[in-house]
């Protein structure tokens, strides 16, 4: 992982770290990794080895960073509106980080995911909902809606209870962050059902929010079951799964981990909850970053969109 300067304005004062394999090939496709609160952009990389899997399966990933000065728990400012609104605050240096990513790698517009644990998944939501053009497909690990609050109180109360929006309203709050908007970015949506710092509800929250903007009903819905745990889908009218939720059963606040990504001593990552399911490996499949490889069996794909690129069938 390498520290980035100068990427352009930087409005929202955020630092940019990345890691580019080298010899990377033109094309290749473009992860953002958003830390939660109380870590750093290496504290993310080392409990989700995103830089790891990039350099073995041949893509780039952006790790944008907090300050201190900027919120005192490093937390991305998720619920100031400066920060969640288009060309502003945050989510504007984000957008920079992608664009200088984009050209100065020469990667593909059409291949750019993003994922972010707890206040960084509720920022990778806000970045779907302001730039959803630039994305094609995102995971929000216990994370929160976009506009679920405004300042801090609101944001205390969301997190404890979830949002008081009906569904309508949460969707609602999305299109007015993009006009006009027709294509939306496929959501992935993780969290424990005993989570005690961003309530289960918040979950259900943002499925509610993104089958409102997908126009999708939720009495559609699928059961299946991942390793052991139960996942629920959603299909567009063309048939293509555009909202899904993993409900984790006993899985407090953080990141699903397995235990074999357990540290040298043994030790867990920070916020890393072992409940064997490496969060990092299932979302990369998903997005169709894994190479084919002789120990690493790839499912049947399907095509995405007009992007041409390859989604495994957990979107199927």
């Amino acid at each position: 992982m390498e520290e980035q300067a100068a990427f352009g304005a930087n409005p929202g004062n955020l630092g940019m770290f990345s890691c580019v394999p080298p010899g990377l090939a033109k094309s290749s496709a473009l992860v953002v990794a958003l830390h939660g609160c109380q870590q750093s952009a290496k504290d993310f990389d080392l409990a989700t080895g995103w830089s790891e899997l990039g350099r073995k399966h041949g893509f780039a990933v952006l790790f944008p960073e907090q300050k201190c000065g900027n919120n005192p728990q490093n937390c991305f400012n998720w619920f100031v509106e400066k920060h969640i609104r288009s060309d502003t605050g945050e989510i504007a240096s984000i957008r920079g980080m992608i664009e200088t990513m984009l050209e100065d790698y020469q990667l593909d517009a059409g291949r750019v995911f993003v994922t972010g644990l707890s206040a960084g998944g509720a920022m990778a939501c806000a970045l779907m909902a302001a730039y959803p053009h630039l994305f094609a497909a995102g995971t929000i690990i216990a994370g929160l809606p976009y506009g679920a609050a405004l300042g801090p109180l609101d944001a205390m109360k969301a997190m404890a209870f979830g949002p008081a929006h009906s569904s309508r309203e949460l969707g609602n709050l999305v299109r007015q962050a993009s006009p006009g908007q027709k294509r939306w970015p496929k959501i992935s949506i993780w969290h424990g059902n005993l989570d005690g710092v961003v309530a289960p509800a918040n979950a259900s929250a943002l499925v509610q929010q993104w089958l409102d903007i997908h126009q999708v009903n939720e009495a559609g819905v699928v059961e299946d079951e991942v390793d052991g745990q139960l996942r629920l889908s959603w299909r567009d009218g063309a048939g293509m799964v555009v909202v899904e939720h993993y409900c984790f059963d006993g899985m407090a606040h953080g990141l699903p981990i397995e235990e074999n990504l357990a540290g040298p001593l043994g030790t867990h990552p920070p916020f890393g909850l072992d409940i064997e399911i490496s969060s990092t490996l299932r979302i990369a499949k998903s997005w169709g970053l894994l190479r084919q490889t002789l120990d690493t069996e790839e499912p049947p794909a399907e095509n995405h969109g007009k992007t041409g690129f390859q989604i495994s069938n957990l979107w199927s």
